[in-house]
């Protein structure tokens, strides 16, 4: 655990210190929001009816911006090579650096969604389901998300190859958090979408750090 947690505050130190990177990953996300109803129109039925895809497919491409460094930095200096030589668990940092990517990317995007849903003027009673579903699916994404990134490692042109082999993985959690939402905003139950959502975070928990390790030893090896 102590490991764990050494790893996670020099990440998020590393984040403070390029508190831009992060601005920029917010920023994305609320200006591809605010332009869609420039390209669909002011009609508050259409924005309200679109606002949780809007979302959540923001979400889902402001998530992505960040994932490329999530260890190519560590690789290029070395550190990455030094930090799987220490006696802490690979899988174990690899957890913690996934952890340190959604409190930087995914946390300020769920604190960002409500304001969004505001202007795209979303149902009030879809605002607590928006939270719920962008806090389960989220740290999906990230988790995910690292396992490209770690496949991607020493690569050229990463971010095409990283987009190409994790957003069709990206696509179930998309289709159950927008799905969520809508069925409270029509009145209609959502526990089934929350399960899913629940049952890919508790899948995904064990399998993408391991699988994150596996692709970081092969391009350090």
């Amino acid at each position: 655990m102590s490991g764990f947690m050494s790893i996670l505050k020099r990440d998020l130190h590393l984040a403070i210190r390029q508190g831009m990177d992060n601005m920029m990953v917010v920023m994305f996300f609320v200006l591809a929001v605010v332009l869609f109803p420039f390209g669909v129109g002011p009609e508050p039925n259409i924005l309200a009816r679109i606002a949780a895809g809007v979302i959540w497919v923001a979400a889902l491409l402001a998530s992505m911006l960040s994932l490329e460094r999530l260890f190519q930095t560590d690789y290029e200096d070395g550190s990455l090579e030094l930090l799987t030589l220490s006696p802490i668990a690979l899988e174990v940092i690899v957890l913690a650096k996934i952890t340190a990517h959604w409190l930087t990317t995914g946390l300020p995007l769920i604190v960002a969604a409500p304001l969004l849903a505001v202007l795209l003027n979303m149902n009030t009673e879809g605002f607590p389901m928006l939270i719920l579903a962008l806090v389960l699916g989220t740290p999906s994404l990230s988790l995910i998300g690292a396992v490209g990134a770690a496949l991607i490692l020493g690569s050229r042109r990463g971010g095409v190859l990283l987009a190409l082999l994790i957003l069709p993985l990206y696509i179930p959690v998309l289709i159950f958090g927008v799905s969520a939402v809508d069925a409270v905003i029509g009145g209609f139950e959502s526990k089934a979408q929350l399960l899913i959502l629940s049952a890919f975070l508790m899948g995904a928990l064990p399998l993408c750090p391991w699988a994150a390790a596996a692709g970081v030893r092969q391009a350090i090896e």
